[in-house]
């Protein structure tokens, strides 16, 4: 019928070789012989002309066919001359077009003249590949004490090595957890086992949780990374991760490393040996959902944005939970833990003196500043200036607020008796300040609004910040990280753009795009300026990302090095060398991404309409927390004082919380109920609800959300 149908429409379904064949193809002309159409058989056009597929004729008769007529030229002079002349055509664009009219030989082309700029042993960049653990047996009970979940004991090796993971098939994590029944997370969608959820690390140590149990790797100078501790498989998904590996001068020498784990409200805590084994100190329960879980010192921390703070001392051995207020951000800077609160007020607490007076039941919790307008503190950012003594007296903090104010308040030794003094105010968002970071050289903040960061240059005199020429504007820029609408692309608490870094050196934003990207940009926190981009050796889609300050060798010239941790899809972990990267900067684009390769970015996904926002009450400017395409075509980014100035970069998505909302819905709750509002620094995971990973993700549906 199809054939009688192009018949009658004039076409015949077998004609002559050098018949003409007249195409319009999105409203372009082009004049062709049937010959070198027809050439490569089972193609579009072969099946076009022989009548398998219906035509649609223009009104002077020509062929029309809806697609790109710039990416059609260079196909048909393949088809005359079998030579592939791109003329400025995007060689994906192209690859797409010649899969569609099912060119083969063009295909096989593009497809090998993109390997040649891709290989599984990375780029310079490329550190080390660990593949996934094996899936480790089930803890026994909830209070016993478990000890390594290792064959025979002894640490698994790790093979360390620049090239393509071998296939594991059905033998390795995979294989293992997807005979596995998987219990759905506390939101109630299941969970894809095989993911990297979390990933952080402290000295030479790595922690790795997946969504039933974590894994511990070590550095040693001559092997390399080796696992040292497999945790046994937990009930619930693991949705925080804390990890310390040394203290110095700490009351427990070469015994003061451990890591902990979160799911809900309780806590489980391991301790590790150097020699590659580990034992389960506890479990504690902090009685409502953990929001933050970090160690200062040897004191594992525990908070929630109800207000209440559990601190377990590994001095003492003891459990403590106080109520505060309800905390909406926190940071820790040598034996001092700072809260924000919802109540403009900020809380000290000084974890020397837990061991002092902690059977009195009191954690010393003292208010150290309020702030003048009684705005929630959202962001909060402690800097020790080299003359702070052991009792803490030259402090310097900045912190934001839920109406976008930026404040730098400094306590001196001539200033103990009044408290900390307001040095600097800056009104620069309109949208609640989310995050916050105050360094030697910079002043750094971001706002709910589209992550907008602001960054400042500081002045110091002797390390002491100073009014003369006090803090100048260096560069205003937007990050793009867009979340998903259906869970996919692992973690929110796992994909935290930063800044990281020590506060003595550039430190830097991590940038995923869209949750199921395999291609991280990463860029300076003080002008937005990329440093690198990397990408993941074997394909996987990205799900979980750190920076690591390691230690250096002890061989002669060696210094630290800074590296970049990324977890994937399928369970492996792979580490980046960031120090090379800063030493070469420079050589990449100044600015983040170019419109080219954020549309090459947002290919993987689809764009959902913003889920309706709740209704404002109070005086707090309204945000925009939404974005489209059109929006990212025109967002102005990096835009730099110093000299800086990239390519425009769209605004960001940051995840939503768990549970109650967007942040900035949080922030304008706290005006009227205050007990809603959540920490900013560390977003609630998002389960995933797919068991398996593709090497090419599928699009996804995406929330136009900004926090």
């Amino acid at each position: 019928m199809a054939a009688a149908a192009t018949a009658a429409e004039g076409l015949p379904s077998r004609g002559p070789p050098g018949e003409v064949i007249h195409l319009n193809v999105g409203g372009k002309r082009f004049s062709t012989s049937r010959q070198t159409l027809t050439w490569i058989p089972d193609s579009f056009f072969s099946s076009l002309l022989s009548g398998r597929i219906s035509t649609l004729k223009d009104e002077t008769g020509a062929i029309f066919i809806d697609r790109d007529p710039t990416v059609f030229a260079p196909i048909l002079n393949f088809l005359r001359t079998k030579e592939l002349d791109p003329r400025g055509v995007h060689g994906s664009s192209l690859l797409h077009e010649a899969q569609f009219y099912g060119l083969t030989p063009l295909v096989r082309r593009l497809q090998l003249r993109e390997e040649l700029d891709r290989s599984s042993c990375g780029n310079v960049l490329f550190n080390g590949y660990l593949p996934p653990p094996v899936f480790p047996v089930k803890r026994r009970n909830r209070h016993s004490l478990v000890g390594p979940q290792q064959l025979g004991g002894r640490p698994a090796p790790v093979r360390r090595s620049n090239t393509m993971p071998p296939n594991l098939g059905n033998a390795g994590l995979l294989g293992r957890m997807l005979d596995e029944k998987t219990p759905p997370s506390p939101s109630g969608q299941p969970e894809e086992p095989g993911m990297v959820r979390l990933v952080c690390g402290h000295h030479n140590w790595i922690a790795v949780a997946y969504t039933q149990f974590l894994v511990c790797y070590r550095l040693k100078e001559a092997s390399g990374w080796q696992l040292v501790f497999s945790s046994p498989r937990l009930d619930w998904p693991i949705e925080r991760l804390a990890l310390t590996a040394r203290v110095p001068g700490g009351a427990l020498g070469e015994h003061d490393k451990m890591v902990a784990a979160a799911t809900g409200s309780e806590i489980l805590l391991w301790a590790l040996q150097a020699e590659g084994s580990g034992s389960e100190i506890g479990v504690f329960h902090l009685g409502v959902p953990v929001e933050a879980l970090f160690f200062v010192g040897n004191q594992l921390i525990a908070t929630s944005h109800t207000g209440r703070i559990g601190v377990w001392n590994a001095v003492t051995k003891h459990w403590q939970v106080q109520e505060v207020q309800p905390i909406t951000s926190y940071d820790a800077a040598g034996s001092f833990l700072l809260l924000g609160c919802n109540n403009g007020s900020i809380y000290y607490v000084d974890v020397q003196k837990f061991p002092l007076r902690m059977k009195d039941n009191d954690l010393l919790v003292s208010e150290l500043y309020r702030d003048p307008a009684e705005d929630g503190v959202t962001a909060l950012s402690v800097y020790l200036t080299p003359k702070t003594s052991d009792s803490g007296n030259w402090i310097e903090i900045a912190y934001g607020t839920s109406s976008g104010g930026v404040r730098v308040i400094v306590q001196h030794p001539e200033t103990v008796g009044s408290g900390p003094q307001l040095f600097q105010t800056f009104t620069v968002h309109r949208s609640p300040v989310t995050k916050i970071m105050l360094s030697e050289k910079h002043l750094i903040s971001v706002c709910a609004d589209n992550n907008h960061v602001r960054t400042w240059s500081v002045t110091r005199f002797r390390g002491m910040i100073s009014t003369q020429p006090g803090s100048t504007p260096l560069a205003s820029f937007k990050i793009l990280a867009l979340e998903s609408a259906d869970g996919h692309g692992g973690c929110s608490a796992g994909n935290d753009i930063g800044p990281y870094g020590e506060r003595d050196d550039q430190q830097v934003f991590i940038q995923k795009v869209v949750p199921s990207a395999s291609q991280l940009f990463v860029r300076l926190s003080s002008t937005g300026q990329r440093v690198c981009s990397v990408r993941s050796v074997d394909g996987s889609p990205t799900t979980a990302f750190t920076v690591l300050e390691c230690e250096g060798s002890r061989r002669l010239g060696s210094r630290p090095r800074r590296y970049l941790l990324t977890g994937q899809a399928n369970g492996s972990l792979a580490m980046w060398d960031l120090t090379t990267a800063m030493d070469g900067l420079g050589q990449a684009p100044a600015g983040g991404l170019t419109e080219q390769e954020l549309m090459e970015q947002l290919e993987h996904c689809e764009l959902a309409p913003p889920a309706p926002s709740a209704p404002l009450r109070g005086s707090l400017p309204s945000p925009s927390p939404r974005i489209s395409l059109t929006s990212l075509h025109s967002a102005t980014s990096n835009t730099s004082l110093s000299g800086h100035r990239g390519s425009p970069s769209p605004p960001q998505a940051e995840a939503r919380r768990r549970g109650g909302g967007s942040f900035v819905e949080r922030c304008q709750e706290l005006v009227r109920s205050g007990p809603d509002l959540r920490r900013p620094p560390t977003p609630a995971p998002w389960p995933s609800t797919s068991l398996g990973t593709p090497l090419t993700p599928p699009k996804m549906k995406l929330n136009e959300t900004s926090f």
